[in-house]
């Protein structure tokens, strides 16, 4: 029964037979005849059938709910029983927000050096993503806001406030500043994170704070490409400033504070909400709660 649900979750979180079937690394066949048999099992039909996927059934709905819970609580048995065997061990997967990545390389490597016999396996995600990977249980953890977006029913510890920075290169003229105001760049050759970020969606509700709204003639999902903009074709940036010290360690550019507007958002890790937690993810929001506390 469980390993014909977890196909029925590779179905519906995969949206096709054959892409669901792929990444179980089983035939399609194999995966048709699991899903047949467990509608039989149960009694109802789950997806609507036609020449292309047709989505759940109602009562294929009100399954996907019970097969997260019940497949959860098979991974978690087991995480129990090997724990009791062999100690902290397994792997983690965690999807993380781009611009706390540099944190959770020290949230990793700090537990790492702690239980050796644990693997990682690190995404990079906007929150949205995040989210619904906890509900597919296709992660285990994640990074991200946890109070400027509705998160809804996760376990949460804080990992550190976010702030943030101008990114310049040494020739602009805001280079040799200690701080400049946000309202100040309404004008600026300015590169940001996509839409779908939802730092930028922070940083966009700090611009109107300021009473503007630059327009960002470069957009990009990847930080590195920010920079490299930056650091090529003069243009400026803003991002979180841990992570910004990071990207511009060594490089022609510049990192200043920006004022003017109240800003700082938590970060923090977030897992399903459960009661109790696998030995491993206890063990990793117990981490992050020192290092928050540090």
């Amino acid at each position: 029964m469980i390993e014909k649900l977890e196909m029925f979750l590779a179905v519906a979180r995969e949206e096709h037979f054959g892409r669901a079937a792929e990444s179980l690394g089983i035939a399609q066949p194999t995966l048709s005849t699991g899903i047949k048999q467990l509608e039989d099992q149960l009694g109802v039909q789950l997806f609507f059938r036609g020449s292309r996927f047709g989505g759940l059934t109602p009562e294929g709905q009100r399954a996907l709910v019970w097969a997260r819970q019940i497949v959860g609580d098979a991974r978690q048995l087991r995480e129990e029983m090997r724990f009791s065997r062999d100690g902290l061990t397994g792997q983690l997967r965690i999807a993380v927000i781009p611009t706390a990545l540099t944190w959770a390389a020290k949230l990793t490597t700090w537990f790492g050096n702690k239980h050796p016999n644990v693997r990682f396996t690190i995404l990079s995600r906007n929150s949205m993503e995040i989210l619904s990977m906890l509900e597919n249980l296709d992660i285990d953890a994640g990074i991200s806001y946890l109070d400027n977006e509705p998160t809804g029913r996760v376990s949460t510890e804080p990992l550190y406030n976010e702030s943030y920075m101008l990114v310049c290169n040494e020739a602009s003229s805001f280079a040799g500043r200690k701080s400049v105001k946000w309202k100040e760049l309404a004008e600026e050759r300015i590169c940001l994170l996509t839409p779908d970020m939802q730092n930028r969606r922070i940083i966009n509700r700090h611009f109107g704070e300021a009473g503007i709204m630059p327009e960002a003639r470069i957009e990009s999902n990847s930080t590195v490409v920010l920079v490299a903009n930056v650091l090529d074709g003069g243009w400026i940036t803003v991002l979180p400033a841990d992570l910004a010290e990071f990207l511009t360690a060594g490089k022609p550019l510049k990192t200043i504070p920006l004022v003017g507007v109240h800003t700082g958002h938590t970060v923090g890790l977030v897992a399903p909400y459960r009661e109790p937690h696998t030995p491993v993810l206890r063990a990793l929001l117990s981490e992050a709660r020192r290092i928050s506390e540090v």
